[in-house]
């Protein structure tokens, strides 16, 4: 049989490349793939020149097929998720791999969960969708929270927050990921199961200073309560948009309306495809950005019972490297179970601390 490898689909991509730099750094040799063969090679010979590189397009499907083999890792950094990360799914699903990916996109995300979760489990396959910046940190900060918490613990909400000068300087396949995400239905987990949201918003208290968040779909949503089984409410939310977070908590209650008008959809599809084409966005802000991530765990009557901190730099340096740490322990050791996992399921608590503090993102009590 083949030795299994680590392979980077989307590895010119901004995420991809440094994804590519981190693999790298840790002596793994990652066969590197997209849809560009000039590009692909190019990148393999400024990262050392001995590099494979094979070329992928989620338009053939069937080229994407070819990439993956049993036991190896899949990393997918290709998005709009949404609109193009399919065919990486299915990929790694039909050959029995190990799957991360790096999408933020709440749809996406419980797609993985409800839709090729079980089919991975049934042909031996582990998908560990968003594995990265969203929603490594919560799922950890969470996990760690509840545990303080013990039994008692009914609701947790976990907030994401990013200070600094590179506040405004997503990346543009962040951008368009974010445009298509904005006539997304969202939701949360309510009552013990997954349910619709809207616009909720809430105020977190981070060092001291007063800090607001939109709900927003996660991970955490589906990760978090099988764990904890008298978890009844988990909430996340995204704290990006600082004086402007009540405003768009307003929009997002709007959003099923608009959603409903003709042509809106295609014209935010065009308007992403755009910032995509032209590269809009200016991309990591370096070391004045720094990222923090809090989880409050609450009773049944709304007592707070414990709060974890977790804080790093760049989000999409820490991305990078805990893909990389990820991908180079999957490879090594495997990964703990089949079907759709979540960051801890995946690793366990312990290993994935350690695995976070090396992609600079530590816990602070």
């Amino acid at each position: 049989m083949a030795t299994p490898r680590i392979v980077l689909f989307g590895a010119t991509g901004f995420t991809g490349r440094l994804t590519a730099e981190a693999l790298v750094a840790r002596g793994a040799r990652p066969l590197l793939a997209g849809r560009d063969e000039a590009r692909l090679t190019a990148l393999a010979e400024s990262l050392g020149g001995d590099l494979p590189v094979a070329v992928a397009d989620v338009g053939r499907p069937e080229s994407v097929r070819r990439i993956a083999r049993r036991g190896d890792v899949l990393i997918s950094t290709v998005g709009p998720f949404v609109r193009w990360g399919e065919a990486a799914v299915a990929a790694a699903t039909e050959a029995g791999a190990v799957y991360f990916d790096t999408t933020g996109e709440p749809t996406f995300v419980k797609r993985i969960f409800q839709r090729y979760g079980p089919a991975a489990a049934a042909r031996g396959a582990a998908l560990v969708t968003a594995f990265g910046y969203d929603y490594v940190p919560g799922n950890l900060a969470a996990t760690m929270a509840l545990g303080k918490a013990g039994p008692g613990a009914a609701r947790v909400d976990v907030g994401y927050f990013v200070d600094g000068a590179g506040v405004g300087h997503a990346s543009a396949g962040t951008r368009a990921s974010a445009l298509g995400m904005l006539l997304e239905p969202m939701y949360g987990f309510r009552d013990g199961r997954i349910a619709p949201e809207h616009g909720r918003t809430r105020k977190f208290v981070v060092d001291g200073r007063a800090r607001h968040g939109l709900s927003i779909g996660a991970s955490e949503h589906f990760t978090l309560p099988p764990a904890h089984a008298g978890l009844r409410e988990v909430n996340v939310y995204l704290g990006w948009l600082g004086g402007l977070t009540r405003v768009a908590g307003v929009l997002a209650r709007a959003t099923p309306v608009i959603a409903a008008v003709p042509g809106v959809r295609r014209a935010t599809e065009a308007l992403a495809d755009r910032v995509l084409r032209t590269g809009v966005g200016g991309g990591p802000a370096g070391p004045g950005m720094t990222t923090h991530v809090v989880a409050e765990a609450y009773d049944a009557e709304g007592r707070r019972l414990a709060a974890v901190h977790v804080a790093g730099g760049d989000p999409y340096e820490f991305t990078a490297r805990v893909l990389a740490w990820a991908a180079d322990t999957a490879l090594a050791e495997g990964v703990h179970g089949t079907g759709a996992l979540g960051p801890v399921d995946a690793f366990g608590l312990d290993a994935l601390t350690r695995g976070c503090a090396e992609a600079g993102m530590t816990v602070r009590e």
